[in-house]
Protein backbone atom coordinates (compact mmCIF):
# COMPACT_ATOMS: atom_id res chain seq x y z
CA UNK A 1 0.00 0.00 0.00
CA UNK A 2 1.55 3.40 -1.17
CA UNK A 3 1.39 6.34 0.96
CA UNK A 4 1.51 10.39 1.34
CA UNK A 5 4.74 10.93 3.13
CA UNK A 6 5.06 14.78 2.73
CA UNK A 7 2.90 17.54 1.97
CA UNK A 8 4.60 21.04 0.71
CA UNK A 9 3.85 24.61 -0.39
CA UNK A 10 6.75 26.34 -1.77
CA UNK A 11 7.86 28.74 -3.89
CA UNK A 12 9.61 28.87 -7.34
CA UNK A 13 10.82 32.55 -7.79
CA UNK A 14 12.84 33.12 -10.81
CA UNK A 15 14.99 34.87 -8.26
CA UNK A 16 15.83 31.71 -6.60
CA UNK A 17 18.13 30.85 -9.89
CA UNK A 18 19.37 34.60 -10.13
CA UNK A 19 20.23 34.54 -6.19
CA UNK A 20 22.54 31.46 -7.31
CA UNK A 21 24.86 33.57 -10.01
CA UNK A 22 27.49 36.34 -9.31
CA UNK A 23 25.63 39.79 -9.46
CA UNK A 24 23.86 42.25 -6.63
CA UNK A 25 21.52 39.98 -6.46
CA UNK A 26 23.51 37.15 -5.68
CA UNK A 27 22.13 35.17 -2.17
CA UNK A 28 18.96 37.10 -2.18
CA UNK A 29 16.85 34.04 -1.83
CA UNK A 30 19.46 31.51 0.15
CA UNK A 31 16.90 30.70 2.70
CA UNK A 32 14.42 30.06 0.25
CA UNK A 33 16.67 27.41 -1.63
CA UNK A 34 18.39 26.18 1.86
CA UNK A 35 14.94 25.13 2.45
CA UNK A 36 13.73 23.78 -0.64
CA UNK A 37 16.86 22.04 -0.17
CA UNK A 38 16.46 20.54 3.45
CA UNK A 39 12.56 19.59 2.33
CA UNK A 40 14.89 17.36 -0.18
CA UNK A 41 17.00 16.31 2.15
CA UNK A 42 13.98 14.80 4.11
CA UNK A 43 12.49 13.42 0.92
CA UNK A 44 15.27 11.31 0.74
CA UNK A 45 15.13 10.34 4.22
CA UNK A 46 12.00 9.23 3.93
CA UNK A 47 12.39 6.94 1.25
CA UNK A 48 10.25 9.04 -1.05
CA UNK A 49 10.15 7.68 -4.88
CA UNK A 50 8.03 10.19 -6.33
CA UNK A 51 7.18 13.92 -6.26
CA UNK A 52 3.48 15.10 -7.56
CA UNK A 53 4.25 19.11 -7.98
CA UNK A 54 1.13 21.09 -8.66
CA UNK A 55 2.36 23.31 -10.84
CA UNK A 56 0.48 26.47 -10.99
CA UNK A 57 2.77 28.11 -14.14
CA UNK A 58 0.89 25.14 -16.38
CA UNK A 59 -1.78 27.30 -17.96
CA UNK A 60 -4.54 25.34 -20.04
CA UNK A 61 -8.08 26.80 -21.36
CA UNK A 62 -9.73 23.49 -19.86
CA UNK A 63 -9.51 19.80 -18.35
CA UNK A 64 -6.79 18.62 -16.05
CA UNK A 65 -4.14 17.39 -17.55
CA UNK A 66 -0.72 15.89 -16.07
CA UNK A 67 2.89 15.35 -17.69
CA UNK A 68 2.98 11.73 -16.84
CA UNK A 69 6.26 10.83 -19.24
CA UNK A 70 8.52 8.37 -18.59
CA UNK A 71 11.18 11.18 -18.81
CA UNK A 72 11.44 14.72 -17.97
CA UNK A 73 14.38 16.14 -20.23
CA UNK A 74 15.07 19.25 -21.70
CA UNK A 75 16.78 22.72 -21.96
CA UNK A 76 14.19 25.15 -20.24
CA UNK A 77 14.11 28.94 -21.21
CA UNK A 78 10.77 30.98 -19.38
CA UNK A 79 8.35 32.88 -21.67
CA UNK A 80 7.89 35.12 -19.45
CA UNK A 81 11.49 35.75 -17.59
CA UNK A 82 13.94 34.77 -20.22
CA UNK A 83 16.24 37.18 -18.72
CA UNK A 84 16.04 34.91 -15.70
CA UNK A 85 15.72 32.20 -16.73
CA UNK A 86 17.14 30.58 -19.81
CA UNK A 87 19.16 27.12 -21.19
CA UNK A 88 18.23 25.73 -17.78
CA UNK A 89 18.94 22.02 -18.10
CA UNK A 90 16.46 19.29 -16.45
CA UNK A 91 16.40 15.58 -16.06
CA UNK A 92 13.89 13.34 -13.77
CA UNK A 93 12.32 10.00 -14.30
CA UNK A 94 8.52 9.86 -14.22
CA UNK A 95 5.83 7.48 -12.84
CA UNK A 96 3.58 6.68 -15.66
CA UNK A 97 2.31 3.92 -14.21
CA UNK A 98 1.34 6.34 -11.11
CA UNK A 99 -0.53 9.07 -13.16
CA UNK A 100 -2.67 6.92 -15.00
CA UNK A 101 -3.88 5.89 -11.90
CA UNK A 102 -4.43 9.24 -10.51
CA UNK A 103 -6.26 9.90 -13.98
CA UNK A 104 -8.64 6.99 -13.67
CA UNK A 105 -9.21 7.96 -10.01
CA UNK A 106 -10.12 11.66 -10.75
CA UNK A 107 -11.96 10.55 -13.78
CA UNK A 108 -14.43 7.98 -11.72
CA UNK A 109 -14.89 10.57 -9.41
CA UNK A 110 -16.60 13.38 -11.58
CA UNK A 111 -13.33 15.49 -12.72
CA UNK A 112 -12.00 14.26 -16.03
CA UNK A 113 -8.22 14.14 -16.15
CA UNK A 114 -6.11 13.28 -18.83
CA UNK A 115 -2.30 11.34 -17.95
CA UNK A 116 -0.10 12.86 -21.26
CA UNK A 117 2.84 10.65 -22.36
CA UNK A 118 3.96 12.75 -24.92
CA UNK A 119 7.80 13.15 -25.34
CA UNK A 120 7.28 16.91 -26.80
CA UNK A 121 5.69 17.85 -23.33
CA UNK A 122 7.79 19.73 -21.55
CA UNK A 123 7.92 20.91 -17.93
CA UNK A 124 7.43 24.44 -16.99
CA UNK A 125 9.06 26.23 -13.93
CA UNK A 126 6.96 25.90 -11.30
CA UNK A 127 8.08 22.07 -11.48
CA UNK A 128 12.03 22.78 -12.60
CA UNK A 129 12.87 24.86 -10.20
CA UNK A 130 11.48 23.23 -6.51
CA UNK A 131 12.67 19.81 -8.11
CA UNK A 132 16.10 21.62 -8.74
CA UNK A 133 16.53 22.04 -5.63
CA UNK A 134 14.62 19.18 -3.50
CA UNK A 135 15.34 16.54 -6.24
CA UNK A 136 18.97 17.65 -7.33
CA UNK A 137 20.75 14.35 -8.38
CA UNK A 138 17.40 13.70 -10.22
CA UNK A 139 16.75 9.86 -9.07
CA UNK A 140 13.58 10.77 -7.53
CA UNK A 141 10.45 10.36 -9.87
CA UNK A 142 8.38 13.29 -10.64
CA UNK A 143 4.71 13.29 -12.05
CA UNK A 144 3.57 17.46 -12.81
CA UNK A 145 0.17 18.44 -13.20
CA UNK A 146 -1.35 21.77 -15.06
CA UNK A 147 -2.69 23.78 -12.10
CA UNK A 148 -3.57 27.19 -13.98
CA UNK A 149 -6.68 26.76 -15.46
CA UNK A 150 -9.08 29.85 -16.24
CA UNK A 151 -12.34 27.60 -16.57
CA UNK A 152 -11.92 25.20 -12.96
CA UNK A 153 -13.78 25.26 -9.94
CA UNK A 154 -11.62 25.01 -6.54
CA UNK A 155 -14.15 22.38 -5.65
CA UNK A 156 -13.14 20.21 -8.61
CA UNK A 157 -9.51 20.45 -7.64
CA UNK A 158 -10.05 19.34 -4.01
CA UNK A 159 -11.46 16.42 -5.61
CA UNK A 160 -8.59 15.71 -7.86
CA UNK A 161 -6.30 16.12 -4.39
CA UNK A 162 -9.14 13.10 -2.68
CA UNK A 163 -8.56 10.99 -5.84
CA UNK A 164 -4.84 11.36 -5.79
CA UNK A 165 -4.80 10.03 -1.97
CA UNK A 166 -6.51 6.73 -2.87
CA UNK A 167 -4.50 6.17 -6.38
CA UNK A 168 -1.44 6.73 -4.28
CA UNK A 169 -3.19 3.90 -1.62
CA UNK A 170 -3.59 1.95 -4.42
CA UNK A 171 0.20 2.18 -5.77
CA UNK A 172 3.04 0.79 -3.70
CA UNK A 173 4.86 3.92 -4.05
CA UNK A 174 6.19 6.62 -1.36
CA UNK A 175 4.78 9.96 -2.64
CA UNK A 176 5.89 13.97 -1.43
CA UNK A 177 3.22 16.37 -3.08
CA UNK A 178 4.14 19.71 -3.71
CA UNK A 179 1.76 22.90 -3.92
CA UNK A 180 4.07 25.04 -6.00
CA UNK A 181 3.07 28.61 -6.10
CA UNK A 182 2.92 31.52 -4.15
CA UNK A 183 0.64 32.91 -1.79
CA UNK A 184 -0.92 36.14 -2.91
CA UNK A 185 0.11 36.84 -6.43
CA UNK A 186 -0.39 40.68 -7.41
CA UNK A 187 2.81 41.58 -9.41
CA UNK A 188 4.06 45.30 -9.48
CA UNK A 189 2.93 46.97 -12.59
CA UNK A 190 5.49 46.98 -15.27
CA UNK A 191 7.46 50.71 -14.65
CA UNK A 192 7.41 49.60 -10.30
CA UNK A 193 8.64 45.93 -11.09
CA UNK A 194 12.16 46.35 -10.85
CA UNK A 195 12.48 48.41 -7.73
CA UNK A 196 9.88 46.18 -6.06
CA UNK A 197 12.63 43.31 -6.68
CA UNK A 198 11.88 43.02 -2.87
CA UNK A 199 8.61 44.07 -2.01
CA UNK A 200 5.41 43.15 -1.84
CA UNK A 201 2.47 44.79 -4.13
CA UNK A 202 -0.06 45.64 -1.63
CA UNK A 203 -0.23 46.14 2.08
CA UNK A 204 -3.58 44.14 1.75
CA UNK A 205 -2.25 41.01 0.66
CA UNK A 206 0.46 40.95 3.05
CA UNK A 207 -1.77 41.13 5.79
CA UNK A 208 -3.64 38.64 4.40
CA UNK A 209 -0.93 36.24 3.80
CA UNK A 210 0.49 36.33 7.41
CA UNK A 211 -2.63 36.19 8.90
CA UNK A 212 -3.36 32.84 6.34
CA UNK A 213 0.09 31.35 7.95
CA UNK A 214 -1.34 32.19 11.41
CA UNK A 215 -4.13 29.45 10.85
CA UNK A 216 -1.84 27.34 8.96
CA UNK A 217 0.90 27.16 12.41
CA UNK A 218 -2.39 26.65 14.71
CA UNK A 219 -4.10 24.24 12.56
CA UNK A 220 -7.00 26.16 12.47
CA UNK A 221 -7.73 25.06 8.92
CA UNK A 222 -11.61 25.20 8.83
CA UNK A 223 -11.46 28.87 8.42
CA UNK A 224 -8.76 29.05 6.03
CA UNK A 225 -10.57 26.64 4.13
CA UNK A 226 -13.78 28.64 4.14
CA UNK A 227 -11.71 31.78 3.42
CA UNK A 228 -10.16 30.28 0.49
CA UNK A 229 -11.88 31.09 -2.52
CA UNK A 230 -12.20 35.08 -1.64
CA UNK A 231 -8.63 34.56 -0.95
CA UNK A 232 -7.50 33.69 -4.22
CA UNK A 233 -9.71 36.00 -5.39
CA UNK A 234 -9.32 39.16 -4.09
CA UNK A 235 -5.10 38.72 -3.52
CA UNK A 236 -5.05 37.45 -7.45
CA UNK A 237 -3.30 34.03 -5.79
CA UNK A 238 -1.28 31.85 -8.47
CA UNK A 239 -2.99 29.89 -10.61
CA UNK A 240 -6.19 31.04 -8.39
CA UNK A 241 -4.57 29.15 -5.85
CA UNK A 242 -5.82 25.45 -7.14
CA UNK A 243 -2.67 24.23 -6.10
CA UNK A 244 -3.35 24.84 -2.57
CA UNK A 245 -7.22 23.33 -3.31
CA UNK A 246 -5.62 19.58 -4.50
CA UNK A 247 -2.61 19.87 -1.59
CA UNK A 248 -5.75 20.21 1.39
CA UNK A 249 -8.15 17.58 -1.14
CA UNK A 250 -5.06 15.10 -0.94
CA UNK A 251 -4.97 15.76 3.30
CA UNK A 252 -8.90 15.39 4.20
CA UNK A 253 -9.63 19.06 3.53
CA UNK A 254 -11.09 20.02 6.91
CA UNK A 255 -10.27 17.06 8.46
CA UNK A 256 -6.72 17.17 8.12
CA UNK A 257 -5.47 18.02 12.18
CA UNK A 258 -1.71 18.78 11.41
CA UNK A 259 0.02 22.38 12.65
CA UNK A 260 2.45 23.72 9.61
CA UNK A 261 5.88 24.19 9.77
CA UNK A 262 7.57 27.44 8.37
CA UNK A 263 10.85 26.44 6.73
CA UNK A 264 11.53 29.78 4.90
CA UNK A 265 9.98 32.33 5.98
CA UNK A 266 7.54 34.51 4.52
CA UNK A 267 9.30 36.83 2.40
CA UNK A 268 8.00 39.62 -0.55
CA UNK A 269 9.26 38.89 -4.45
CA UNK A 270 8.22 41.46 -7.08
CA UNK A 271 5.14 42.19 -5.46
CA UNK A 272 4.29 38.70 -4.26
CA UNK A 273 4.31 37.11 -1.02
CA UNK A 274 6.34 34.03 -1.35
CA UNK A 275 7.03 31.06 1.40
CA UNK A 276 8.26 27.30 2.36
CA UNK A 277 6.03 25.02 4.62
CA UNK A 278 6.47 21.41 5.35
CA UNK A 279 2.64 19.83 6.10
CA UNK A 280 3.25 16.99 8.32
CA UNK A 281 1.38 13.39 7.40
CA UNK A 282 2.25 11.15 10.20
CA UNK A 283 -0.57 9.60 11.47
CA UNK A 284 -3.80 10.66 9.01
CA UNK A 285 -5.32 8.35 7.90
CA UNK A 286 -6.09 7.51 4.27
CA UNK A 287 -9.41 6.61 5.14
CA UNK A 288 -9.64 10.35 6.47
CA UNK A 289 -9.67 11.56 2.80
CA UNK A 290 -12.07 11.44 0.26
CA UNK A 291 -14.85 12.30 3.06
CA UNK A 292 -14.03 15.95 2.80
CA UNK A 293 -17.10 19.19 2.96
CA UNK A 294 -17.84 20.58 -0.71
CA UNK A 295 -16.45 23.87 -1.10
CA UNK A 296 -18.89 26.80 -2.01
CA UNK A 297 -16.95 27.92 -4.61
CA UNK A 298 -16.67 28.10 -8.68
Amino acid sequence: MGEIVMAIKCTHVPSMLISEQPGPAQGCRQAAIDAERELGRRAVELGVDTFIVFDTHWLVNAGYHINNNAVHQGNYTSHEFPHFIQDLPYAFPGNPELGRMIAEEATAMGVKTRAHEVASLDLEYGTILPMRYMNPEGKIRVISYAVFCMKKSLDESRILGEALAKAVARSNCKVAIVASGSMSHQIWENRLVEQGFNSISREFNKQVDLRALQLWEAGDWGPFLRMLPEYAQYCTGEGKMHDTAMLFGALGWDQYQGKAEIVCPYFESSGTGQVVVSLPVEGIPLSARGVCMEMPVS
